[in-house]
């Protein structure tokens, strides 16, 4: 069977894809693995009508919504590759089979490289954090640090001192200079210029830096601004351009998202730089509704000429 659509990725923007799809009554498969990068928080934050909802609950809800409709068929597997054949693309699954669509949409998310300083990893998502839109009331008052990890981390260090006292951990770099340092003063944010050693802490909590020096500073939650990753390499090898984001690659889509090869549509992290949730969401929406009207207007064009 050739579904009018497959959805790589199940996650805000993938469901968020298909149910426009299946609303619209045309067929959709969702391949997914069932890990989204938000599967290290309790809480999602600022999502309209589900804040502090828990990310997995949210998308099992929205799974078990789109799977009411008669037109959706949903695999938890991975894609392993995807090609353009007879009109329409075949996607290759790690088990083996393969499942074909008139229309990609990936959603396939990304993953966070982060730094490898101990300590670090096992508080992600918890009181180690990169949004403050999404987590920083609940961290608000508290004594609050951000880890440089590019240049922009001033700009993220300048904006999270509205939720609490804030210092910027350089972490060895170079001291900030000039605009840069006199934004930083302003806000009232302070420098500590020493290499970070180790977070410590009980379980996912955290409570401590300890520095290259040897000394040892309380904290209560670290943000940081990580590199990313493309979770797979389907979009490449189908072709579609990619440019460097802020944090690493992201697939460039037009308005519609989508992407510079025709039939395949891009939504979520994978697609926007910075990421949200509800922009995930949103985008998957927009990929989802241009897919639908492709489909329709492209083939009013061919029976018409025809």
């Amino acid at each position: 069977m050739k579904y009018d659509a497959v959805v790589i990725g199940g996650s805000y923007a993938g469901l968020s894809a298909a149910i426009q799809i299946a609303r619209a009554r045309r067929s959709v498969c969702v391949v997914d693995t069932g890990e989204p990068r938000n599967r290290f928080a309790d809480a999602s934050h600022g999502f309209f009508g589900q804040d502090g909802a828990a990310p997995q609950d949210m998308i099992v809800k929205a799974r078990d919504q789109l799977g009411a409709y008669p037109t959706v068929r949903m695999i938890v597997d991975m894609a392993c590759d995807a090609i353009q054949v007879g009109g329409g693309f075949e996607v290759t699954l790690a088990s083996g089979g393969t499942v074909a669509g008139r229309k990609l949409v990936l959603a396939f998310g990304i993953s966070d490289v982060l730094p490898n300083i101990p300590g670090l990893s096992e508080r992600w998502g918890d009181t180690v954090l990169h949004c403050p839109y999404c987590h920083g009331y609940e961290h608000r008052d508290g004594r609050l640090g951000v880890l440089w990890t590019a240049p922009m981390s001033l700009h993220q260090a300048a904006l999270i001192a509205d939720w609490g006292t804030t210092t910027l951990y350089l972490d060895g770099n170079p001291l900030p200079e000039g605009d840069a340092r006199r934004l930083l003063d302003h806000r009232g944010v302070a420098i500590e210029a020493a290499p970070l050693r180790e977070l410590r802490g009980r379980n996912r909590t955290l409570t401590s830096l300890l520095l290259g020096d040897g000394r040892e500073v309380a904290i209560d939650a670290l943000f940081l601004a990580p590199g990313s990753r493309l979770n797979s390499p389907i979009a490449e090898r189908l072709g579609c351009a990619l440019d460097n984001g802020p944090f690493g690659p992201i697939v460039r889509t037009d308005a519609d998202r989508l992407t510079s090869v025709a039939g395949v549509y891009a939504a979520g992290d994978i697609a926007r730089a910075p990421h949200n949730a509800t922009w995930a969401s949103a985008d998957g929406v927009t990929a989802g509704i241009s897919l639908h009207q492709s489909l329709v207007f492209e083939a009013s064009m061919a029976g018409a000429a025809a």
